[in-house]
């Protein structure tokens, strides 16, 4: 790994989600034609792009595949999914869904919070399909009260990932279709003749399904936008250097254009890292992945302090954040942005992507500052709630119709004003 000091590693850092002019056009295609074709122009696409032949007798999941799905997943494997499904609903149900309405001198205000009637979960399925993004997308809106939950992942010449499908049923979603990219969003957000639209849609995709989104939000609602995985991490001298390095790769491996960068005030630690990752990556089975994502958008960079270090994280605003240091919780007040923040030196990335609770759904691109982590709220909306007595109308009611006329709606003072009326 390539290492920068705080002068020369501008380029390193600035990373925003941006359009590509020919994947945006082909999406545009893809949205409308779904639109105007339904199930007829997603079967095209998904015989083009994935080699699944679907019809409207196979394009939902049927209860022999999920059964054949069981089959193809160890009693170990299917243990361990569990816990996890039982840690990640458990976290997202601890905010649950509260109301706040409150009276006083006869006027009550507040919100009610209701779940949307609608989810639509998308879980990639490419060149490493997601299981747990089944999890992370479905357990937030299971948790919110969300009715009907849809679950959109690619076929792969006819065939879901086994465990994806595991993983939709311990979740309780029965509702699975085999489809991917702009096509499967263009589906839940308009809905076919199979599929019946969403109110929400959330989960991680590649360019076209993150564009799909774009496009689609103001039609539905959606979680974000995510781009490439990515991670920053901040380590000092008492950071374990073997430890480092793989978490490092850890990300590195998702994608060729996924980034990981070391922030460190040691120089010592980053000479020692960036030799510790060669020699780790040669072990990786997708090295070659790996080297590109090393090579084209990792790197470390040295800087002063760890004040200096946070600093600099919070202008990245990174997806993972990783604190391994001697004392993280300290550094925390000081993180303004960040998708999600993993202290200590055994808390690596992966507790977080696969079993810890909190979702693994997250801003990436510097959208931290404006986004959230998927949650529960995603999954919800507050509706306001305003009740005024008779008295209370009667206080406020000449502001009311004096601010009205100052706006020149007389027809709203007058909603008021003729209430007034009773005063006399």
């Amino acid at each position: 790994m390539r290492i920068y000091d705080k002068t020369s590693c501008s380029q390193l850092l600035e990373r925003a989600f941006a359009a590509r002019e020919k994947e945006l056009a082909a999406v545009k295609e893809i949205l409308s034609d779904v639109r105007a074709r339904g199930d007829a122009a997603v079967f095209d696409y998904e015989q083009k792009f994935d080699g699944t032949p679907l019809t409207q007798e196979n394009f939902r999941v049927s209860e022999e595949e999920f059964a054949a799905a069981y089959e193809a997943v160890s009693p170990e494997l299917l243990a361990s999914l569990k816990k996890a499904i039982k840690n990640i609903y458990a976290y997202h149900s601890r905010a649950g869904r509260k109301d706040s309405v409150e009276t006083h001198d006869g006027r009550t205000t507040g919100y009610v919070v209701r779940p949307v009637s609608a989810a639509g979960i998308y879980a990639p399925g490419g060149t490493a399909p997601l299981s747990s993004s089944v999890l992370m997308g479905v357990l937030p809106a299971k948790a919110a009260g969300v009715e009907r939950i849809v679950l959109a992942t690619p076929a792969k010449n006819g065939v879901v990932a086994p465990l994806t499908l595991v993983a939709a049923k311990e979740c309780g979603v029965s509702e699975v279709y085999k489809m991917g990219g702009a096509q499967a969003i263009a589906a839940l957000a308009y809905g076919t003749q199979s599929v019946k639209k969403v109110d929400v849609i959330a989960g991680p995709g590649n360019i076209y399904v993150t564009l799909a989104k774009k496009e689609v939000y103001g039609e539905v609602g959606i979680d974000m936008l995510a781009g490439p995985s990515e991670i920053l991490i901040i380590a000092d001298e008492s950071a374990n250097v073997r430890y480092v390095a793989a978490d490092v790769l850890s990300q590195a491996e998702h994608d060729v254009l996924a980034r990981a960068i070391l922030v460190t005030p040691s120089m010592a630690l980053a000479e020692a890292v960036a030799e510790e990752v060669e020699l780790q990556l040669e072990r990786l089975p997708r090295k070659e992945v790996v080297r590109k994502s090393i090579d084209t958008s990792g790197g470390i960079v040295v800087v002063d302090s760890l004040k200096e270090a946070c600093a600099l994280a919070n202008t990245v605003a990174p997806e993972h954040l990783e604190i391994c240091t001697e004392h993280p919780e300290a550094l925390l007040p000081s993180i303004t942005h960040a998708g999600a923040v993993f202290l200590g030196h055994y808390t690596p990335e992966p507790v977080g992507d696969y079993f810890a609770g909190p979702d693994h759904i997250l801003p990436t691109s510097g959208s931290a500052k404006f986004f959230q982590v998927l949650n529960e709220d995603t999954f919800t909306r507050k509706m306001s709630v305003i009740s005024y007595t008779r008295e209370a109308l009667f206080a406020d009611g000449e502001d009311i119709v004096r601010l009205a006329r100052s706006e020149q709606l007389d027809a709203h003072a007058n909603a008021v004003a003729i209430r007034l009326e009773e005063k006399v």
